[in-house]
């Protein structure tokens, strides 16, 4: 049986984190307390994941209040409130658009971690399509944390979770299935994320700012 562990609540903002308006991000991390927080590992990986979006956020000037909401919210779908179809993402996105979230975060949360694939095996992709699919650095920073987190919140090696997949999944099993295709998708967003990551750090910090801006 799955223990549970109470909602502690821990804000991943570091003090360096300049974020326009945290108000995504603040209800974002109330609502994953309540509805992620009794599920064991998964919140610890959670509160995994929404740190190190907020330290990619804030190297790479991202969108902080939307990517680290999107972060607190991207496993919600494992929320037995959420649970419709039993694919977390599709679930996690429906839920949060039936509570009026922005349709981004739900666009994010939907497609994290290449869930387009796996979709695609399971006859629901015209079900994930309603939700708009964002190419570019806010979906690959996602999907970076995502994977670069462990189930007990601990950092990985890029690419650990991925190899260490194959040998969990049934073999029979949709995610499987696709594997082929999804491990590479997931192994380009990491490496995009990890090179602009790279030269972020070499770049001088008002240069960065000028570039983003």
């Amino acid at each position: 049986m799955m223990k549970a562990v109470p909602p502690v609540l821990v804000s991943p903002l570091a003090p360096v984190l300049t974020v326009r308006s945290a108000a995504l991000c603040t209800i974002a991390q109330l609502t994953a307390a309540r509805l992620v927080g009794p599920l064991g590992d998964r919140w610890s990986h959670t509160v995994g994941v929404a740190r190190c979006a907020a330290e990619v956020a804030d190297a790479l000037r991202l969108d902080a209040d939307e990517l680290v909401a999107a972060a607190w919210l991207h496993d919600i779908g494992y929320a037995p409130a959420a649970v419709v179809t039993g694919f977390p993402p599709l679930d996690g996105a429906c839920y949060l658009a039936e509570q009026l979230w922005p349709m981004r975060i739900a666009g994010l949360v939907a497609h994290h971690s290449g869930a387009r694939f796996i979709a695609s095996a399971r006859g629901l992709d015209r079900a994930l399509a309603a939700y708009p699919y964002e190419r570019g650095p806010m979906s690959d920073a996602l999907t970076y944390a995502d994977q670069t987190v462990g189930m007990t919140g601990q950092r990985i090696r890029p690419g650990e979770r991925g190899t260490a997949m194959p040998r969990r999944l049934d073999p029979d099993s949709c995610s499987a299935a696709v594997e082929h295709l999804r491990g590479p998708h997931l192994g380009a967003s990491v490496a995009r994320i990890e090179r602009e990551l790279i030269d972020a750090h070499r770049a001088p910090r008002s240069l960065r700012s000028t570039v983003a801006g």
